[in-house]
């Protein structure tokens, strides 16, 4: 398993917590950009800086995961995608996006997208729920689960 993360929109607690995981598994790290990335690369952490331009991170994302890949990413569809390709993605939030779940949550984004675009919602003050430690711990604990069943025999 090698964990991607689409480091464009992740928040800084997140990818440090991703960092920590990373070293202290070994497993093999990616952040994707398009922009620059302070980052303190190691053997298996690296940065992968694309060309400027929208989804062009999470493109090279989808060219390069494999089946039993994790990406970190608040992307629905660009998380769809990665799970069509076999691997799972989890939100800074801690949301697991799994091939059993993805449908049902990308068609309730779609739905609440159209919603935001007409008239029965009303517009401004949006914005989803917050990020705070809640879901710092969320996604710790998420991704503690997910390693260690990666690094299990």
């Amino acid at each position: 398993m090698k964990i991607w993360v689409d480091a464009d929109a992740c928040p800084k607690v997140i990818r440090e917590i991703v960092i920590r995981a990373a070293e202290r598994t070994g497993l093999e790290t990616a952040f994707v950009t398009n922009q620059a990335l302070r980052l303190n690369v190691a053997p298996h952490i690296r940065l992968i800086q694309v060309p400027d331009g929208p989804d062009v991170a999470d493109g090279r994302i989808v060219e390069l995961c494999e089946a039993g890949d994790l990406v970190v990413t608040a992307d629905i569809p660009f998380a769809a995608k990665v799970v069509e390709k076999g691997a799972s993605a989890l939100d800074p939030a801690g949301r697991l996006y799994t091939s059993e779940n993805i449908k049902q949550i990308l068609n309730m984004r779609d739905f609440m997208d159209s919603m935001r675009g007409s008239a029965v919602m009303e517009q401004g003050g949006g914005g989803g729920p917050g990020f705070g430690p809640k879901e710092r711990q969320e996604f710790s604990n998420q991704l503690d689960k997910i390693v260690a069943k990666a690094k299990k025999p």
